[in-house]
């Protein structure tokens, strides 16, 4: 196992798997729950891009220091967000957008590990990748309103994958979800007791991580692709595949 590296608000740390590694990216800002200010947010997207570079990470595992995961955006940061700054705020907006959909476009794939806190920004970060493993201590939701915020970026994922009667109702009234309630709506795979959440996400990345990386980045290529295309479109992109990954052999 690698010592692990930091840039102060993200800790990144390769564990040995096999033929590769499996890299793990911690949240570093444990005295703020983990908060999405833009130097965490910047470090993030930069993590992902490096790890979809890197021929020998075979899976991530997104999770975050100390008793929460992520508390959503930095608050304090608003204040400097004003229309008369338009440059930080167009810049803040596409960070954000790009780091709640940047997951599902790895090549690799990613296992969120919560425990406590998972709100806002912090939801979308949870449920944006392709797995996600909880605590039961976990305190899900997306409590924007009561802050006079729209959850513009994070509408979008919790959408997709949430029924839209259910959604709105998150959305509306910043209902907080217990691991149970988020396990029963399919937002989350596992839960498991907080002290246990890293070393269950761990088994999920290293059995993925024994895959042909080709093969189970194709499939993960393929799983996005088919949930938004119309049904005969999907068989055809499938067919395609079909047809490439015969030539999967290690």
């Amino acid at each position: 196992m690698t010592a692990p590296t930091t840039a102060g608000v993200l800790v990144v740390e390769d564990r040995p798997v096999g033929h590769g590694v499996v890299r793990v990216l911690t949240l570093n800002r444990p005295a703020k729950l983990n908060a999405l200010d833009t130097p965490l947010t910047r470090a993030l997207c930069e993590a992902f891009d490096a790890a979809d570079r890197d021929a020998t990470v075979r899976a991530l595992v997104l999770t975050g220091a100390g008793r929460g995961f992520c508390s959503g955006a930095d608050l304090g940061e608003f204040a400097g967000l004003t229309p008369d700054e338009p440059g930080p705020v167009l810049e803040r907006a596409a960070l954000t957008a790009t780091v709640q959909i940047r997951m599902q476009q790895l090549s690799v794939p990613v296992v969120s590990a919560v425990r406590g806190v998972a709100v806002g920004g912090g939801a979308g970060l949870a449920i944006g990748a392709d797995m996600t493993v909880v605590g039961e201590d976990l305190r899900f939701g997306y409590p924007e309103l009561t802050h006079s915020i729209v959850p513009a970026l994070v509408m979008t994922g919790l959408v997709r994958q949430l029924g839209r009667k259910q959604a709105f109702e998150l959305i509306s009234t910043g209902r907080m979800l217990t691991a149970q309630e988020a396990l029963g709506y399919g937002l989350v795979n596992q839960v498991v007791a907080p002290d246990e959440v890293l070393d269950a996400a761990l088994a999920v990345a290293e059995r993925w991580a024994a895959a042909e990386p080709r093969a189970i980045a194709a499939a993960k290529d393929l799983f996005y692709r088919v949930a938004d295309l119309p049904t005969e479109a999907a068989m055809r992109a499938g067919q395609d595949v079909n047809a490439l990954m015969r030539g999967f052999r290690r």
